[in-house]
């Protein structure tokens, strides 16, 4: 992006769409969203985005040229350009969204996986600005992850490298809802996997709980936090127990990629100390020596609605 040049960047999430004019500097001028569940089908989808889009456009092309417009989306891949098999959207199969965007802005577009897009926001706007080598991973509804190795983002030789919430860390462990895998990152780090540990932990608890007093289908992280912050044990115990799932999986990770650091973003992170705590403790028992007290465990700089925007608007 030169100096002087705007760029548009589109957050895909399961639930909704966010979207932005972003400056090279990471200023965000004007942002907006839409539904992404309102759109089963992708041209209406696309028309509907450009329909929200193009008046900001309008709106800001005579300050600076717009550059382009970068899309964050689940299961996208940079190489191809499409969203493929991505299990949290209504559109199944290989999506060509990035050539689709193109021919209806005729603008350059670009697409890359969400939590790649996020990784490149926090490298050019956040913690991670100047590092070389380090992790980024997002705890949301469910867990994704961008790798830089020596200067440069991780995609491996399809495009698709860095799947770290997919990979197993309890052998024959918990049934993933989506994909069928069992005992993977995301299916016990995610606020999704929160809830699920929640649920397990309440059926054997004895004591009194505030948890108990929730319906199942209104547990939610968030609830799990306000029991937590209230002092409630059985909520405690499940940061304690995603802590230490998580910590376990990082050192893992740590020891084969050696970051300077490893950011934590998405909106697990709002719980503070309650993650950070026993996933710090647990990551540094599980490391050889050399590694201990040699990587950066942090929370993202970026507000979690601006990351992604941010990171997709570097793609171009």
């Amino acid at each position: 992006m030169n100096k002087k040049s705007l760029a548009v960047g589109i957050d895909i999430g399961g639930t909704n769409t966010k979207f932005g004019i972003v400056t090279p500097d990471g200023k965000i001028l004007e942002e907006g969203r839409i539904p992404t569940t309102n759109y089963p089908h992708i041209t209406d989808y696309v028309d509907a985005l450009y329909g929200h889009i193009s008046p900001i456009i309008e709106k800001y092309k005579d300050q600076a040229p717009i550059r382009g417009i970068g899309i964050g989306a689940p299961n996208g891949n940079h190489f191809t350009g499409s969203i493929e098999h991505a299990p949290n959207l209504l559109w199944k199969g290989i999506v060509p969204l990035a050539k689709m965007v193109n021919e209806k802005f005729n603008l350059p577009c670009v697409l890359n996986n969400d939590a790649k897009s996020a990784a490149l926001g926090e490298h050019k706007f956040g913690a991670a600005k100047g590092l070389k080598d380090f992790i980024m991973i997002t705890l949301g509804t469910g867990v994704g992850s961008g790798i830089f190795v020596n200067g440069k983002l991780l995609y491996g030789n399809k495009g698709d490298a860095g799947e770290l919430g997919h990979t197993v860390v309890r052998y024959n462990g918990r049934l993933h809802w989506s994909t069928g895998l069992k005992g993977t990152l995301e299916a016990y780090c995610s606020a999704t996997g929160m809830v699920l540990t929640a649920l397990e932990l309440r059926k054997k608890y004895k004591g009194k709980s505030l948890l108990k007093k929730y319906k199942r289908k209104d547990l939610t992280a968030k609830a799990i936090y306000d029991c937590a912050m209230k002092g409630d044990k059985l909520a405690r115990d499940v940061f304690k127990f995603t802590g230490t799932v998580l910590g376990e999986a990082l050192a893992n990770f740590v020891m084969f990629s050696s970051p300077e650091a490893i950011i934590l973003f998405g909106g697990v992170t709002a719980a503070g100390d309650l993650i950070m705590k026993p996933t710090k403790k647990v990551l540094e028992k599980h490391l050889l020596t050399e590694f201990k007290d040699a990587v950066r465990l942090e929370f993202s700089q970026l507000a979690q609605n601006d990351a992604a925007i941010l990171g997709a608007s570097t793609l171009v």
